[in-house]
This record gives structure tokens, C-alpha cells and sequence, in this order.
């Protein structure tokens, strides 16, 4: 009996609460330490919460994201924005990049958006304070068939890729100091009477400008961008192609337009691809290791695989009810200096860590979504199109899960299903952050509209922070009389059961030195509930009576 009363009892949060967005669940194990940021799509506010799912900030722009965000170190907002582009449509579209400071105001900010191109999807901020920004291009029919294309597969326009770097200068301006183009890399073997008519499988650092050709103007749609300052090397994720593709930063723009120099001695050409060798002929689909992947990064000093590339690994499967995604750590064949094995395809052959979801297909995002890796080695997952961020331990289990409570029109009620809460990525950031220093983290109330009344955990074991009041009870289960010790006077205590009917309060408790006794005499066998609230804090904890 006493068993079943306890399975029971893990099973409460769902009687006695409908959480349904925010905190869903805190668990023993969870990566405390730090605030989680994320900027929900269809809402202009990017917010900061802790790992209770409490608002500690929040700052507005006049822009939807457009699409990654991030805190610098000296504590301001790096924030592309959505302009609404109407010659560049496709998902991501951005066009400006901001920078705000704590209280939402615009310390610098740069357009590139017009009908020729668009800043889209990520940036990603330099050491020198330079910022390195994803650009889709226009290019013409005429354009596209000279260098090669295959005709039929070209439509009236083709949105080729550039990377730019910019230096900000004054308010609203930057200089274009450094730039990388698609279009000077290109390679097929489809026309000979056009330039770059080559093998395909024989220049891997050249790209195939008739693989995933189609009348579509959106050929490569890159998603993601990351620098490793220890290479100087950048990376780039290129969702159509389903590879990540690593390229040379220490050129010059003239050497990055050519075949070589930098670093590397390569120039602009790829350093190294992963992901699908069929996208430069040296592979099947059996090979493919990539499906429309998010996301990808260097995981950075401080986390057990630093080094290793992270990425988002979105769509497993076809048809599409077998669909699945997955995270993968890579660790490629570099040396200390950014040489790359050459071996074709690429190596590894197989990822060095994977993560998937017990049953596969109950963990699918098909577009956006990330994924970090955290010092204690666990892993923090956003599943992008349903707003839901979870944490899982090294070996998979999950500890934490948030849902996005932010929708168009702003936070939903707890309690309702949902809807228009999509999310890019979020990312952790944790309490040594330099952004940090001189701001008040000081949680409030969850960002949802009328939150219920929760435990920091949710499932299991008591938060012992700072911000939260420390209850422990005692013994569990219990028989005749509950202990309940507590950090600080109470303004209220109620004892729920399952059916939410409040069977007892404060004033049938006994105060002891450690706080509180209750005699459980006339309380019937079951799962019972306690709810607390403080001048600071609001805490319930479950706990089984037994006969």
C-alpha cells in the first residue's frame, strides 16, 4: 500500500496543479546555476528566467526577433530584428541587428535590408566587438545559369549566401571590414562550356551549385553561425545542403574571394563539411548524417567536450511519422593548429555523443531549436516550434522543462493549451556572467498570467537557493504527526488534498524550534499537499499519510 501511495505521489503535480506553460517540472540533477534567455518569435520582448521559471528581466524592441539573441559580456542585448523583407520571405528573415542596453534602450543598430539583401536567421559577436552577420544575396536567372546551373532547375531568381563583418561605428552605422561569398566557391559538372566545370567529388572545398537545386529562390538557407577564436575559423550551418561547413577567418576580403592564402592556405574554399558527403559525390544517402540541422557551435571552454562541435539535429526519418530529431557532439579530425584531415568523406563516421528521446518519435522539431551543453554535462534542449526547453542528464534523462508562456499577443494564462509560442534557441547563462555584474537578479513572478501556486521542483527533492524558502518535511510517509521545518515565518499554510479541498491550516499546527508540527489523527490514508507562502516565496510539497 505504501508503495502504491508513493507512485502515486510523484503523480501529484498533475492533481494538484494544470501546469501547462512556464515551469513544468525541476528535478534533482538540474544545472542551477545561471538564468536561462530566450526571445519567443512571434513577440517583440526577449525575457530572462531562472531555473524556476521566474522572470528575473526583460527587455522590449519595436522588431519580432529575426532570429538569435544574445547577452555580451558588457551586460547589453545583441538582438537581430525582423524588418519584414518582401523580396527575402523565407523563415528567418531578419534585416536589422540592435544592440540595447538593461533597460530596452537602442545603442546601436544597423539595416541590411533591402531588395538585393537581408541579414537573416544569426550573428554571432567577435572578441573584437566586431559582429559577423548571415546575408542572403539576390542573384538573377542569368547569373545562376552562367556560373553553371542547370536551367530547369533555376527559377526567376536564386538567393545566394555572403557572410559580412561589421565594425559599429556611431549609432546606427558599421563598416564592412571582412566578407565572405558562396558565389566565389562554386563548382558542377554540369556544363562544360561554364566556368568552375570540374570534378565534383574531387574539389570538396568547392561548392556544387546544382545539388539541392530546384525552382525555389531559398537554394542554401543558412541557419546558424559560430567563430572559434583559437582557429580563427567560422562556421556555418547550410540547412539545405544538410551539412555545417568550416571556413578561414585570417583572410583578407581578397584572399576569402580565392582559392588561397589565410591561415589555411585554402582562402575562401571549405576547410571542412560534415553532415552529407552526397553534397559534393562522395557518398550515398545511406551516408547522410544531417537533416535540416540548427544550431551548429563549438562547444566552449568550461563544459566537458569544449572543443567539439554541438548541433541541433532536426528531422530523422521519412515518411514523416517516423520522424524524429536528435542533438550530436561531433569531435572532427583538427589538429591544434585547424588543419582538418583530408580523408573523404570527412570524418568522424558517426557522432561521438548522441541524444534522442527514449521513444524517437516523441521528441520532433522539424524547423529552428538548439541545444547547449552545460559545465555539469548535461545538455539544455529547445524544441523550437513548441516552445519547450528541457534539460537532460549525459545519459538522457530529463531533469527540467520549461514551456514558452509567450505568444503573439503576450503571456498566456497558465492553464491553456499553448499556441503561437515558438522559440528560436535558448541559452543558459550562468551567474559568474560578466554581463551580470552591477544588475539586480532578483526573480519575480513566472511570466505567465495567473500562475498557480508551485514548489520550485515540481517532481522531486527541495531547492536549496538563495531566492527560495528552504521546507523540508518529515517523515515520509508519515502516520501520526508531520514535522515541517521551514526557514522563515510563514504567512499562510494550507493542507490540500487531492480533490483541492483545504483540510488544514496554520492555525491547527503546533509551532516547534524548527517551525511547525501537525497532528495527522484526523486526516484519512492519501496524498496531501502543503501550500506556503511567505513574504518572499510561494512553496508546496507533497507528502503521503498513512494508516
Amino acid at each position: 500500500m505504501i508503495r502504491k501511495l508513493l507512485t502515486a505521489l510523484m503523480l501529484l503535480p498533475v492533481l494538484v496543479r494544470a501546469q501547462t506553460i512556464g515551469l513544468i517540472s525541476h528535478d534533482t540533477g538540474t544545472y542551477d546555476n545561471g538564468f536561462v534567455l530566450f526571445a519567443p518569435i512571434m513577440n517583440t520582448t526577449t525575457y530572462l528566467v531562472d531555473k524556476c521559471g521566474k522572470e528575473v528581466h526583460s527587455w522590449t524592441s519595436a522588431y519580432h526577433p529575426g532570429q538569435s539573441v544574445y547577452l555580451l559580456p558588457d551586460g547589453t542585448l545583441l538582438r537581430p530584428g525582423s524588418v519584414g523583407n518582401t523580396t527575402f520571405t523565407a523563415g528567418g528573415n531578419g534585416g536589422i541587428i540592435e544592440q540595447l542596453d538593461w533597460n530596452s534602450t537602442v545603442l546601436w543598430s544597423y539595416t541590411l535590408s533591402d531588395t538585393a539583401q537581408c541579414q537573416h536567421h544569426d550573428v554571432v559577436r567577435l572578441p573584437n566587438g566586431h559582429i559577423l552577420a548571415i546575408v542572403w544575396e539576390l542573384k538573377s536567372a542569368a547569373d545562376a545559369i552562367a556560373m553553371g546551373r542547370n536551367p530547369t532547375l533555376t527559377g526567376t531568381t536564386l538567393w545566394s549566401e555572403k557572410i559580412v563583418e561589421l565594425q559599429p561605428t556611431g549609432s546606427n552605422s558599421a563598416t564592412i571590414v571582412w566578407e565572405w561569398h558562396v558565389w566565389d566557391h562554386l563548382v558542377q559538372d554540369y556544363d562544360n562550356t561554364r566556368p568552375n566545370y570540374l570534378p565534383v567529388s574531387a574539389n570538396p572545398g568547392l561548392l556544387n551549385i546544382n545539388f539541392a537545386a530546384t525552382t525555389q529562390a531559398d537554394w542554401l538557407h543558412f541557419n546558424a553561425i559560430d567563430y572559434n577564436p583559437a582557429l580563427d575559423q567560422v562556421m556555418i550551418s547550410c540547412h539545405n545542403f544538410n551539412e555545417i561547413w568550416i571556413i578561414d577567418h585570417s583572410t583578407t576580403t581578397a584572399q576569402a574571394a580565392g582559392h588561397t592564402g589565410g591561415n589555411s592556405g585554402k582562402g575562401g574554399d571549405l576547410l571542412y563539411r560534415w553532415g552529407n558527403p552526397q553534397a559534393y559525390n562522395n557518398g550515398t544517402a545511406a551516408d547522410e548524417k544531417l537533416w535540416g540541422q540548427h544550431n551548429a557551435h563549438w562547444l566552449p571552454a568550461g563544459v566537458p567536450d569544449a572543443g567539439k562541435i554541438m548541433i541541433f539535429n532536426n528531422s530523422h526519418g521519412l515518411p514523416a511519422a517516423t520522424n524524429y530529431s536528435s542533438i550530436e557532439i561531433v569531435d572532427p579530425p583538427v589538429s591544434t593548429s585547424g588543419v582538418y584531415t583530408a580523408t573523404l568523406p570527412y570524418l568522424p563516421s558517426s557522432s561521438y555523443w548522441t541524444y534522442t528521446a527514449a521513444t524517437p518519435t516523441s521528441f520532433y522539431a522539424q524547423n529552428i531549436s538548439g541545444a547547449q551543453q552545460l559545465p555539469n554535462g548535461n545538455v539544455l534542449i529547445c524544441n523550437g516550434p513548441a516552445g519547450d526547453f528541457f534539460e537532460v542528464t549525459g545519459t538522457g534523462t530529463k531533469v527540467w522543462e520549461y514551456i514558452n508562456p509567450v505568444k503573439a499577443t503576450g503571456p498566456m494564462s497558465q492553464g491553456t493549451t499553448p499556441t503561437q509560442n515558438l522559440a528560436f534557441r535558448c541559452t543558459q547563462y550562468y551567474d559568474t556572467f560578466s554581463g551580470f555584474a552591477g544588475h539586480t537578479l532578483a526573480p519575480g513572478d513566472p511570466i505567465e498570467l495567473n500562475p498557480l501556486t508551485y514548489s520550485c521542483d515540481l517532481v522531486t527533492g527541495i531547492r536549496t537557493v538563495n531566492q527560495q524558502t528552504l521546507l523540508k518535511l518529515s517523515p515520509i510517509p508519515a502516520s501520526d504527526r508531520l514535522s515541517i521545518s521551514i526557514s522563515i515565518v510563514p504567512t499562510t499554510m494550507l493542507v490540500v488534498n487531492t480533490l483541492g479541498q483545504v483540510v488544514a491550516t496554520k492555525d491547527n499546527m503546533t509551532k516547534t524550534a524548527a517551525g511547525y508540527e501537525l497532528s495527522l489523527q484526523g486526516l484519512p490514508q492519501g496524498i496531501y499537499a502543503l501550500q506556503v507562502t511567505t513574504a518572499t516565496d510561494k512553496r508546496v510539497e507533497k507528502f503521503v499519510v498513512v494508516k
